[in-house]
């Protein structure tokens, strides 16, 4: 394994206990301000799915003996970047609603930022980590299969996530006509 790999993996890792930190102090910001925290049923192992990337990005690099290919990893570096551009665009919109957890809040709906395009940026950032942070060293069949794990976790999760938000008529009335993950000038009318 390239050693600038094991550096992305634990630099990524990293960012994902960074983030759980944070979603604590958020959470019980939203908590006092008469939020209610939804039973998610699918949190532990979206928790599993995550952790598992890491650990399976590693495994099949080392295992397998998978190169780093130059052209393939700077394609999915610079997606990588991105996706670190687009989560601190969606911190920076949500501030303190931004939590890994699913909270009911009384807050104002966000529609700035991200929000003002598609209702689950996050998601969208998610999905392409998912597939850049393996493939940046040819581990694509971690890429694949960690991939339908996550669209499994998040299609549960969305389910549940916008029937909260949907029992909200502002978020109706606000995001309701929005497109899930892509804007539609990138997807299309």
């Amino acid at each position: 394994m390239a050693p600038w790999y094991l550096v992305l993996l634990c630099g990524f890792a990293t960012l994902r206990l960074v983030e759980l930190w944070f979603s604590a102090r958020h959470r019980a910001h939203l908590l006092a301000a008469g939020g209610r925290q939804v039973r998610e049923p699918f949190y532990p192992l979206m928790v599993c799915v995550h952790v598992g990337l890491f650990c399976a990005c590693a495994f099949e690099v080392v295992v397998y003996d998978r190169p780093a290919l130059p052209w393939l990893a700077g394609c999915m570096l610079t997606v990588l970047a991105l996706c670190l551009l687009g989560r601190v665009w969606v911190w920076r919109s949500l501030g303190t609603q931004w939590s890994v957890r699913l909270i009911a809040s009384p807050l104002p709906v966000i529609d700035t930022g991200p929000y003002r395009y598609v209702r689950h940026p996050n998601y969208t950032i998610v999905i392409a980590e998912f597939f850049a942070l393996p493939l940046a060293h040819s581990a694509y069949l971690t890429a694949l299969g960690f991939s339908l794990l996550n669209a499994f976790v998040l299609w549960h999760r969305l389910r549940l996530e916008e029937a909260v938000l949907s029992s909200r008529p502002e978020y109706i009335a606000t995001m309701g006509g929005k497109p899930r993950f892509l804007p539609a000038f990138i997807r299309g009318r």
